[in-house]
């Protein structure tokens, strides 16, 4: 159901920390233009954790509305309090978007027998599509192979999972466990650098935070991927390879990533939701110079 090139969206923000409804609109028509296949607000680059409830609602409702049907659309609807995400999903689902993705819960480490009752609740409420959210380094739980075949053999609205994992033998084995239940169901790698290694081992794709940076650039690499030309495939590669290194410019990296965007000449404010803290000039400089050096803007832009 959702393949290819899927792009966790950022949110933009004024300098009040207030959405920045114009901004929002102009990332969104980027990302379609370049040919990326789904979006999802509100995951960890969109600063979920970071927004209210009114906040998150309201901001579904304005990009189910802007993507008007033209791409999937998936709203980030996790959290830690389960009646919370209960509601966001429904609201999401009457709202009109594609999918929810739900992050597994947080902050406690959980047995896979709370996080099973934790995503059965959930699917039990909804008929909306279910994207499985696995992001272990955040949440001290892994989703292993055999819950999730679990659920998706009880629940056949759970149709995918985002595994980020810095692992591709991780994605690989639930890949193959998964696949052997649901061939339908589609796993897509968190993590940018493994959008072919997934491919290649039968997945499905990326659901990684560059595509805001360089949508183009993943959408030509799929393109040479599927028409078998390595040469193609390689120069992509290489870009991408550079560009990882924008993760470890800014802790959390959503800033980074913003402030790329921002470099790459879309008119936003690069602001962050508190307590995150917004970039330095020496953060700024370093953003332009991996962005040099992976040949995506030249060194006199500014």
């Amino acid at each position: 159901m959702f393949k290819g090139v899927l792009s966790p969206v950022i949110t933009v923000f004024d300098r009040n920390g207030k959405l920045d409804y114009e901004g929002n609109k102009l990332v969104i028509e980027r990302l379609i233009d370049n040919g990326i296949n789904g979006l999802l607000f509100l995951g960890s680059i969109g600063e979920f954790f970071a927004m209210s409830m009114a906040e998150k609602q309201e901001f579904t409702a304005f990009v189910v509305k802007t993507v008007n049907k033209r791409v999937p659309v998936l709203i980030g609807t996790g959290g830690t309090v389960q009646a919370e995400v209960i509601e966001f999903t429904r609201f999401a689902e009457q709202a009109g978007a594609d999918a929810a993705v739900v992050i597994s819960p947080y902050y406690f480490k959980l047995n896979s027998t709370a996080i099973y009752r934790y995503y059965a609740n959930v699917a039990r409420s909804t008929s909306l599509p279910i994207m499985m959210y696995n992001f272990p380094e955040r949440t001290a739980a892994d989703l292993e192979p055999e819950l999730v075949c679990r659920l998706i053999k009880e629940f056949p609205h759970i149709v995918a999972i985002k595994d980020t994992v810095d692992n591709i033998s991780h994605t690989r084995k639930l890949i193959q466990a998964a696949k052997a239940v649901r061939p339908e169901f589609c796993v897509l790698s968190g993590f940018d650098e493994y959008m072919i290694p997934n491919l290649m081992a039968g997945g499905d794709g990326i659901l990684g935070g560059l595509t805001n940076v360089v949508p183009g650039v993943f959408s030509d690499l799929m393109r040479a991927y599927k028409a078998k030309e390595m040469a193609q495939v390689e120069a992509a590669q290489a870009k991408i390879s550079i560009l990882m290194n924008l993760y470890e410019v800014s802790a959390p990296f959503v800033a980074a990533i913003k402030g790329a965007v921002a470099r790459m000449g879309v008119p936003i404010v690069p602001a962050v939701k508190d307590p995150a803290a917004d970039l330095t000039d020496e953060q700024q400089q370093r953003i332009k110079t991996l962005l040099v050096s992976a040949g995506v803007i030249t060194a006199d832009k500014e």
